[in-house]
C-alpha cells in the first residue's frame, strides 16, 4: 500500500507522482473503514482528500502554517502528518481529537471547531511573521459554508492591508452542513460558469498595450480607475473588490492543478484567494447522495451507509421537531430561524410544511439573533433553534438586540450540557451562565420529553425573551407521572421528605432520581425537586427547603461559575438561610472529547460520584 509509506509530515513528497491518485483512493478507503466504526465527520473529509494532499505537496510542514476552518475536514491532514494509528481512538476519551489541536501535533498550528475563524487566525500569523521578519507561508482553508459567516468578511476586509503573501483557499463544495443559501451561494455559482477572469484580463491588457504611443497609458489609466477591467468584465468580483487577488476556479480533485495554483499563489504579494471546487462525500456513494447526513455520522454499515445502532426512542430534537410542526399549524405568527442547521436542530419538517415561515440564515449566528429580534419587533413569534455552543457566538445580540427591548424571541437551545465526542468546542456547558446573567431573560430546562413539549408551548405564549435548553440524545421518558402545568418561575416537587433536598435542573433530574434512590438505601430521606427554571429562581420554595432540610443540593449540567447553583447559593447568602448548600456542577474547565457517560464520571457528575459527595457533605455538617 502507498499509504503505508506515510509515517510523518512531508513523507508525501517522497511518493512518485504516478502513485498519488492511488494514495488518494487508499486514504478514502481508510477513512470509510475507520469512521464506520468510530463515527465522525465523513462527507467533508472525503471531499477534501486531494485538496489536503496538494497543500502538503506545495507547502512545508510544520514550518508553513495551515489553518483549517472549523476543522472537521482535517482527517487527511492528520493522516499525512503521521497520526494514522490514532484513528482507532478518534473522538474517544483520551484519544485523537476530531479537530485540529495544537497539543496533538506541531503541524496543527491553531485549534478550531467553530466556523469562519480561519482567515482571522491566518492573518494573525501572517502579520506576526511580517513584524518578526520570519519566513514561512500561511494558508487559511475555508469552506463556502463558513464563508457565510460575517467574521470571515471582517477578516478579508482587514487582510487587504497586508503587504506580504497570505493565501486563502476557498473549498467550494456548494454545501455547508445544510445546503447553502443566499447571495453568496448564487455568487459562487456564477463564478463556476464564468470564463477564467485572469486570462481575459491579461488578453485585453496585452492587446491594448500594442496600440502605438498611447497603449501603455490606456492600460495604466484603466488600472487606476474604479471601473477597471475587472469591473467591466466580471461585475461584482467580490474578492478583488476587497483587495484580494482571485485565482480559479480550480478542480479540487486534480492534485497537480492545485499544486500549480498554490505555488503560483505563493509568488504574489499581499492576500490571494484560490477558489477550489470539490464534491462533498466524494468516493462513497451514500455520502455523495446524502452529504448532510454524513456530515457528522455515527458508526455505520459500509455497504449501505445505514447506522449500526438503531434508534428505538425519539431524541430531544425529534420531540422539538414534532412540537414545532403542531405549533406552526395553530399559530401563523410562529416562524423558525436557524443558522445552517435545519437538519441538526429538527426544523426540516417545519421547513417542508411551512417553507415561507422558515429562515436559514447560513452560518451567521449574530445575524440570526438580530434578524429574529426584527421579526419579533414586527409582531411575529420567532423560534431560534440553535446548538448551545453556537448560540454563545451571538451573546452581544441576545443582550442588546433582544433582551434590552424585551422582545418575544424563543431560543430553543439544543445540545445543552455534555455532548461528547466533538469535545471542548462543542460542549454546551456555558449557556446557563451566559443566559441567566442577562436582565429580562427567562431560562428553562425540561426533565423529560413531555416537559420539553410543555415548555416550548409555554415559551411561545410568553411575552419576552425566553430560552429552553435541552440535551443531546435520547429523550428521557421517566417520571411521566409528574406533569404539573408549567407556571412562570415555579419548580415542581417530585418527592417530598426531609434531611436532604435535591434541586435538579433539566437533564440532571434523571441523575438526581437515581441519587435519591442510592441515598435512601444508605438511610437518608431526600426531597427531589425539578427546578424547571434556572431564571427566575423559585424563591418561595428555596426558603421552604432551607427551613425543612439540613442540606440543599443543586444539580446542573453547566459549569459552576455563574450557573444555576451559584445563583441559588447567592440567594441563600443574601437571605441568611441556615441550611447547608452544595453545588453539583461541571468544574471550571474545558471538557475534552469522549463518551458523554465517561465525561460525566470525569467531572464528578455521575450517580456514584454525586452520591459520595452528598454523603460526605451531610456527614460533615452533622459532626
Amino acid at each position: 500500500m502507498v499509504l503505508e509509506k506515510i509515517k510523518q509530515e512531508n513523507d508525501i513528497k517522497k511518493i512518485d507522482r504516478t502513485e498519488l491518485p492511488i494514495l488518494a483512493d487508499e486514504i478514502r478507503e481508510f477513512l470509510i473503514q475507520k469512521i464506520s466504526v468510530t463515527g465522525g465527520h465523513l462527507a467533508s473529509n472525503l471531499g477534501a482528500v486531494e485538496l489536503t494532499m496538494a497543500l502538503h505537496l506545495a507547502f512545508e510542514l510544520p514550518k508553513d502554517k495551515i489553518v483549517w476552518d472549523v476543522g472537521h475536514q482535517s482527517y487527511t491532514h492528520k493522516i499525512l502528518t503521521g497520526r494514522m494509528d490514532g484513528f482507532d481512538t478518534l473522538r474517544k476519551y483520551g484519544g485523537m481529537s476530531g479537530f485540529p489541536k495544537r497539543s496533538e501535533s506541531e503541524c496543527d498550528c491553531f485549534n478550531t471547531g467553530h466556523s469562519s475563524t480561519s482567515i482571522s487566525a491566518g492573518l494573525g500569523y501572517a502579520m506576526a511573521r511580517q513584524l518578526k521578519g520570519e519566513d514561512y507561508k500561511v494558508v487559511s482553508v475555508i469552506g463556502d459554508g463558513a464563508l457565510t459567516g460575517g467574521m470571515a468578511y471582517e477578516a478579508m476586509n482587514n487582510a487587504s492591508r497586508i503587504r506580504s503573501n497570505f493565501i486563502i483557499v476557498l473549498n467550494d463544495n456548494n454545501m455547508s452542513i445544510s445546503e447553502n443559501v443566499g447571495g453568496l451561494s448564487r455568487y459562487l455559482s456564477n463564478l463556476r460558469t464564468a470564463k477564467p477572469y485572469q486570462e481575459i484580463k491579461t488578453g485585453i491588457a496585452n492587446s491594448l498595450s500594442r496600440i502605438p504611443v498611447c497603449g501603455d497609458r490606456i492600460v495604466e489609466r484603466i488600472r487606476k480607475t474604479k471601473s477597471g477591467i475587472k469591473q467591466l468584465l466580471v461585475p461584482g468580483m467580490l474578492f478583488e473588490d476587497m483587495g484580494i487577488m482571485y485565482l480559479g476556479p480550480v478542480d479540487g480533485h486534480d492534485i497537480f492543478q492545485m499544486v500549480k495554483a498554490f505555488r503560483e499563489a505563493t509568488r504574489l504579494q499581499g492576500p490571494v484567494l484560490v477558489h477550489v471546487m470539490t464534491k462533498k462525500g466524494k468516493g462513497y456513494l451514500p455520502a455523495e447522495r446524502h452529504p448532510a447526513r454524513f456530515h457528522g455520522t455515527e458508526a455505520f454499515q459500509i455497504e449501505t451507509g445505514i447506522p449500526k445502532k438503531k434508534r428505538l426512542k425519539a431524541n430531544y430534537t425529534d420531540v422539538f421537531s414534532t412540537v414545532m410542526c403542531k405549533l406552526g399549524e395553530r399559530d401563523t405568527r410562529i416562524v423558525a430561524v436557524t443558522a445552517a442547521m435545519s437538519d441538526g436542530t429538527g426544523l426540516k419538517r417545519f421547513h417542508n410544511k411551512y417553507p415561507e415561515r422558515f429562515f436559514d440564515v447560513g452560518i451567521a449566528e449574530e445575524h440570526m439573533v438580530t434578524f429574529a429580534a426584527g421579526l419579533a419587533a414586527a409582531g411575529l413569534k420567532p423560534i431560534v433553534a440553535v446548538y448551545s455552543s453556537f448560540l454563545q457566538r451571538a451573546y452581544d445580540q441576545i443582550l442588546h438586540d433582544v433582551c434590552i427591548q424585551k422582545l418575544s424571541v424563543v431560543f430553543a437551545v439544543d445540545r445543552a450540557g455534555l455532548v461528547g465526542s466533538d469535545g471542548e468546542t462543542h460542549q454546551g456547558i456555558f449557556d446557563l451562565s451566559y443566559l441567566s446573567g442577562i436582565p429580562n431573560m427567562t431560562v428553562l430546562a425540561p426533565k423529560n420529553k413531555w416537559e420539553l413539549s410543555d415548555m416550548i408551548k409555554f415559551a411561545v405564549t410568553f411575552e419576552g425573551p425566553i430560552a429552553v435548553r435541552y440535551p443531546r440524545g435520547e429523550a428521557y421518558d421517566g417520571l411521566k407521572e409528574f406533569r404539573a402545568p408549567v407556571i412562570y418561575g415555579k419548580s415542581e416537587i417530585l418527592y417530598e421528605e426531609s434531611e436532604i433536598a435535591l434541586v435538579a435542573l433539566g437533564s440532571m433530574v434523571k441523575i438526581a432520581e437515581s441519587v435519591r434512590i442510592a441515598l435512601h438505601e444508605r438511610g437518608y430521606r431526600c426531597t427531589l425537586v425539578n427546578a424547571r427554571f434556572a431564571k427566575p429562581l423559585d424563591a418561595e420554595l428555596l426558603r421552604q427547603l432551607a427551613d425543612n432540610h439540613k442540606l440543599v443540593v443543586t444539580l446542573e449540567e453547566n459549569v459552576i461559575n455563574g450557573g444555576f447553583g451559584e445563583h441559588v447559593m447567592e440567594f441563600f447568602g443574601s437571605h441568611s438561610l441556615k441550611s447547608g448548600i452544595v453545588n453539583i456542577a461541571i468544574p471550571d474547565m474545558y471538557v475534552e472529547h469522549g463518551n458523554a457517560e465517561i465525561l460525566q464520571h470525569v467531572v464528578g457528575m455521575d450517580q456514584e460520584s454525586v452520591t459520595e459527595r452528598i454523603t460526605a457533605e451531610y456527614q460533615r455538617l452533622n459532626r
